[in-house]
């Protein structure tokens, strides 16, 4: 059994403010935690990117604003501008560690379930 996995996550905001982060961050966090049946003490670190176009909030800030990760590393940082990219995009790279019990359940909400449709698939 590994004792250290990735869960990878995924959404967008509809427009830059920091209200529209902060409920994309919480809504992917709690998909996260929920899905995989894991808690803070479960973290031991997580990564977000956010494109160039998110500037009113730090997709980490809005973690912990959400009241999850509050004695976890977080690091945020902004994702390559790459042409036909997918814009007002939030990524999460949650680092576990603990005992996995189970196949890991990435989350891929809102327009960002377009980046991975196979995951999509899975859930039907």
């Amino acid at each position: 059994m590994e004792s250290i996995y990735c869960i990878r996550g995924a959404t967008t905001v509809a427009s830059d403010f920091p209200n529209d982060v902060d409920e994309a961050v919480r809504e992917l966090m709690e998909t996260i935690y929920s899905e995989n049946g894991i808690s803070d003490s479960d973290i031991a670190a997580v990564i977000f990117s956010q494109t160039h176009d998110i500037r009113t909030r730090n997709a980490a800030a809005a973690c912990r604003k959400a009241g999850f990760c509050a004695r976890t590393p977080l690091f945020c940082i902004q994702e390559a501008d790459i042409s036909g990219g997918l814009p007002l995009a939030i990524r999460a790279l949650v680092i576990i560690n603990h005992q996995r019990q189970k196949e890991p359940r990435m989350a891929y909400l809102r327009g960002a379930s377009s980046l991975r449709p196979d995951y999509k698939e899975e859930e039907k």
